[in-house]
């Protein structure tokens, strides 16, 4: 009994190791948020030295994707872990991005997207903050912006252009 015990004690603190070591994986094109904080990893097994992680593509033509495994691979084994990163097929949502992450792209000017609970029209207009001084008096100048998952706004209060991160 007290040699099983241990054996869970151990796996509980690697697999502690682990989410400590993919939280130091960062998004690629949102550098200040790490890959856990954006709730794209679903799972982590941990067997011995061996390590799956469920990861989940926040959509499927995503280019961060192939990087995001290979920063993924890169920093588990260079713990010493063998890592195998499975893409899951499931569908991830802004809903899933943790408070801390939310506010680490206020801090860089970007947007954060509402939480909605998977109920959202797309085409419904919102007041959207400003995450530099936080007026609503903003505005959509491109719902294109420069990756998919963005769109371009405007201040009308603090004149500044920002990117907001859109719904999914």
């Amino acid at each position: 009994m007290s040699e099983e015990k241990g054996k869970e004690g151990e796996r509980s603190e690697r697999e502690r190791r682990v989410w400590e070591l993919l939280a130091q994986v960062t998004d690629p094109e949102i550098p200040t948020v790490n890959i856990v904080e954006l709730g794209l990893i679903e799972y982590v097994q941990v067997e011995g030295n061996q390590v799956e992680v469920g990861f989940v593509p926040t959509f499927a033509g995503c280019p961060a994707l192939g990087v995001i495994k290979i920063q993924i691979a890169k920093v588990l084994m260079e713990a010493g872990f063998a890592p195998r990163v499975k893409v899951l097929d499931i569908v991830w949502s802004t809903d899933r991005i943790a408070e801390s992450a939310r506010q680490k792209m206020k801090e860089i000017g970007l947007s954060p997207p509402r939480r909605h609970g998977g109920s959202f029209d797309p085409h419904l207009t919102e007041k959207v903050a400003c995450p530099y001084c936080g007026s609503t008096e903003t505005v959509m100048e491109s719902p294109f912006g420069p990756t998919l998952c963005r769109a371009i706004y405007y201040c009308r209060a603090c004149q500044q252009p920002f990117e907001k991160f859109k719904e999914l």
